[in-house]
């Protein structure tokens, strides 16, 4: 009997094992199939996203600081097989326009060294692709942070394709914002990954590498630890805040206030700091800017790359103060209530924008699109939680609710793609700005001097004259008339040039550039003696600046001395060193006072920065032939012809290629 019962035990024990792998299979490919669903679901909003921000692929630069950025930062344009790494420490030894954000800095070089300036598109790309990189972590947060497939297909969306984002997206300049967003949602995730499974040291390397690297791509990477001690909130059964929360994060904490007072100095070095408003008149413009933040999150309506501080503050300015005091009560109540969902978001989002709403003042505008992009993830949380709560627990309003999701992401869509266009080029971003702000000078001057770049002339004067009748006392838009009137040769345009400069001149009588610039003038009209009078006066305005000596040694070549020339080569050199042409030019003058060692130096120079310029090939062949060193200067000049150069004297090229 015992026996028997021993074996129905072990036929029990049997089934129930079976069955227990039966279920756990089940469960496994019950997984497998909602990961399967959950990738379709990714994937089919990456490539709504990507058709969303595809009329970037046919947008150019803008001169709003893509110039300043790459387009003319020397340590880009002067890139060459050579100080590809020596370019690179520079980079992030330095800011740019006060901003030290140097990794971001870094992938321009690297677009410039592989696509050059030539392919905007493909600039525009990368943009969008890291971009849709911080979408996919978006989308693995939501599901980690408990929202369902449609209450994280609602979040992603919403942070993918809302109109606010295209600032961040199409402006090349603002890779910043897309290269931070990228490295601090991927850190954000691994934090919570970490959080729910435990923590691995794979997972605590992968978080502190990309919370340094986003630290090094914007400064606004600073509040990730705070972003962090928000995810324990969320994810604890108390819904309390814990000092020991806070302290665990001391390293990062560490990490953001040295970042931070990094940017605090770079921005004063170069007067970012500067305040249109004072006291407490910067509380209102912050409680304003918060209060329109809240709105477009919904509304997204005015959207303008440049929203110009006002002359004066209108009275909206004052009762919009309610907005910060609301923010704090509401912040208070959800936490003591412990509506986890209101509070999380609420606090993510004023973390985020709190050092953004220009209470401090740093800019030209005091308000901005791209300021929201990782902010508003916060509201978009909120939104996204209780749409699908509504969706999942409501039948009375799940039709409407879904409906709602629906309409609300083809509006957004559509506005998106078209907000896209209006980056095309400096002319079509200006003139979307002066439909909004046309009482403000800045966009008149920046289309004008596109216009002028363009060769449209009349379209800039008209432009320039908009820009003096706005600001008559602002010297800038007489420099930039004058520049126009100089790039022709007739004698009544440079006279024209001439009287803008001593317009601009009488207004900033110091100002190193006008100088230099009235000077080129005169030099153009053959007064030599008046040309280097200015010349000489901006030297002892500002000696380091470049452009000085640039044009003094244009005059001394024209006058042959060439000693005075080479002092001003030599010191060209020394302000920017990755001149090739300056290069070539000094080791021409060397070739004139029978320099030759000199001459052979600068000239290897040269090619080194610039090696597929024939004229460069050729003049090292002339330097080789006089030091009658035959076969080199027989294969530079080979390397010259090869590289298309027909300007060589004819009786050179037979002598030496003869040999």
């Amino acid at each position: 009997m015992g026996s028997k019962k021993k074996k129905k035990a072990l036929r029990r024990q049997q089934k129930a094992e079976q069955k227990a792998l039966a279920n756990n299979s089940t469960q496994q490919k019950t997984t497998k199939a909602e990961n399967r669903k959950r990738w379709m679901v990714l994937l089919l909003i990456l490539v709504f996203s990507f058709i969303c921000y595809s009329p970037n692929l046919n947008n150019g630069f803008v001169n709003w600081d893509d110039d300043r950025n790459f387009l003319e930062n020397e340590l880009i344009t002067s890139l060459n097989n050579e100080n590809f790494w020596e370019n690179t420490v520079e980079i992030f030894k330095t800011d740019v326009i006060g901003g030290y954000n140097p990794l971001t800095v870094w992938t321009f070089l690297l677009e410039y060294k592989y696509f050059g300036f030539e392919n905007p598109g493909a600039w525009h790309t990368n943009n969008i692709l890291l971009h849709l990189i911080c979408c996919m972590f978006v989308f693995w947060c939501g599901f980690r942070l408990r929202l369902g497939i449609w209450g994280t297909s609602i979040l992603t969306l919403l942070f993918a394709i809302h109109p606010m984002r295209v600032e961040s997206v199409a402006w090349v300049t603002e890779r910043k914002d897309v290269l931070y967003g990228a490295f601090y949602m991927a850190a954000l995730f691994y934090y919570i990954k970490g959080k729910q499974d435990g923590f691995r040291k794979r997972d605590i390397l992968i978080i502190a590498v990309c919370f340094f690297l986003s630290l090094l791509s914007k400064i606004q990477a600073v509040i990730l630890p705070v972003s962090m001690v928000l995810v324990d909130y969320y994810l604890s059964s108390d819904a309390r805040i814990q000092i020991k929360s806070i302290l665990k994060k001391w390293p990062y904490f560490i990490g953001s206030l040295a970042t931070g007072l990094i940017g605090i100095y770079f921005l004063k070095d170069q007067g970012s700091t500067d305040q249109v408003y004072t006291g407490i008149s910067r509380l209102f413009i912050g409680g304003f800017s918060l209060m329109v933040y809240y709105v477009k999150s919904i509304v997204p309506y005015k959207m303008s790359p440049l929203y110009p501080y006002p002359s004066s503050l209108e009275w909206y300015f004052y009762p919009s103060i309610l907005s910060l005091f609301g923010s704090v009560y509401l912040l208070w109540i959800s936490y003591k209530k412990k509506w986890k969902q209101v509070f999380f978001g609420l606090a993510f989002f004023l973390a985020n924008v709190v050092l953004l709403l220009q209470i401090l003042g740093a800019g030209q505008g005091f308000l901005a699109d791209r300021f929201t992009y990782i902010p508003y993830l916060g509201l978009f949380f909120i939104y996204a939680y209780y749409l699908e709560r509504l969706i999942k627990n409501n039948a009375k309003f799940k039709s409407a609710a879904k409906l709602l999701s629906i309409a609300a992401v083809a509006v957004y869509s559509v506005m998106c793609y078209n907000q896209n266009k209006i980056w095309e080029n400096s002319a079509t971003l200006w003139t979307h700005v002066i439909k909004h702000y046309s009482n403000t000078a800045l966009p008149w001057g920046n289309r004008a001097n596109y216009y002028r770049a363009s060769g449209q002339t009349q379209k800039a004067l008209n432009d320039y004259s908009q820009v003096i009748r706005l600001k008559p006392n602002k010297p800038e838009a007489y420099n930039s008339r004058a520049r126009l009137y100089f790039n022709f040769t007739h004698r009544d345009s440079l006279l024209k040039a001439l009287d803008n400069y001593n317009r601009a001149i009488a207004l900033k009588p110091n100002d190193a550039e006008y100088l230099v610039n009235r000077g080129a003038t005169y030099a153009k009209l053959n007064d030599v003696e008046n040309a280097l009078i200015n010349l000489n006066e901006a030297e002892k305005v500002d000696p380091n600046f470049a452009n000085i000596y640039l044009n003094r040694l244009i005059i001394h070549n024209h006058l042959r001395e060439w000693d005075k020339a080479l002092r001003d080569a030599d010191t060209y050199i020394k302000l920017r060193p990755y001149d090739s042409d300056m290069w070539y030019e000094k080791s021409r003058l060397h070739m004139i006072l029978k320099q030759y060692d000199q001459w052979l130096a600068a000239s290897n120079k040269a090619i080194s920065m610039m090696p597929n310029n024939g004229l460069y090939h050729y003049e090292r062949a002339r330097a080789y032939n006089n030091f009658k060193y035959y076969p080199e200067a027989k294969a530079s000049l080979q390397k010259a012809l090869s590289l298309g150069y027909d300007k060589g004297t004819p009786q050179f090229i037979d002598l030496i290629m003869s040999r």
